[in-house]
């Protein structure tokens, strides 16, 4: 078996379906980094259109408004009382076509799953903000600048959280109280760092400073 081939195996097996894992230095994204600069991003998309989604596990409410205006309104810290209703997040909602330009030098984690295809989901947010726990098909999440916090739990054991509080009142409110057992897995990915996460693991994530991520979820 080639080398390329028997290490796709061996992700296969041990964490495709079984845990998440953090990768680190399979690809060069500088070039797409450079590109997320708050300035570029700017001169190349701040009249364009966005939809924003609520910060709660459900985001069924939607806000469109223009990429400017988010960045220099609303790009700011999480106020820790602020539920999450009441939280905007660029995230999960972006227009493929109209934001290609930056997504075609974006290179993803060369590892798929079988009977899967790719898709991307871009997103800049505050430090202290993130999106409560919550369930889907696997993924990758990459860390373009700033640092993301996770808590991750396996499929059988549901968290102890409130849907419409954001993840800083979870960390702040119940996380302390948690026994070890009932503790999360946890990990910060930082720049240019990875973390894939398997099939319907819960999940929590929180920015530790603003940052620019993006997911490519295999579906």
């Amino acid at each position: 078996m080639a080398p390329a081939s028997r290490l796709l195996a061996l992700w296969a097996l041990a964490y495709a379906f079984v845990r998440p894992v953090i990768l680190q230095g399979l690809t060069d994204n500088s070039r797409f980094r450079a590109l997320c600069s708050r300035e570029r991003l700017l001169a190349s998309f701040g009249d364009r259109v966005v939809r924003l989604s609520t910060a709660n596990t459900y985001s069924y409410h939607k806000v469109d408004l223009p990429f400017q205006e988010y960045v220099e309104q609303l790009l700011h810290p999480q106020d820790p009382t602020s539920l999450g209703n009441d939280t905007l997040y660029f995230f999960g909602d972006n227009n493929f076509t109209e934001w290609a330009s930056l997504f075609r030098h974006y290179s993803p984690p060369p590892f798929g799953l079988l009977g899967t295809a790719p898709a991307y989901s871009f997103g800049i947010a505050g430090a202290g903000s993130g999106v409560p726990f919550h369930w889907h098909g696997p993924g990758y999440s990459e860390v373009i600048y700033g640092r993301k916090r996770w808590f991750l739990y396996p499929p059988e054991k549901t968290p102890e959280f409130h849907p419409n509080k954001t993840t800083l009142a979870w960390l702040r409110d119940t996380y302390p109280a948690l026994p070890p057992s009932a503790r999360p897995l946890e990990c910060t990915i930082r720049a240019g760092e990875v973390l894939y996460f398997p099939d319907r693991w819960w999940h929590a994530t929180l920015n530790l400073d603003t940052s620019v991520f993006i997911s490519t979820f295999l579906g």
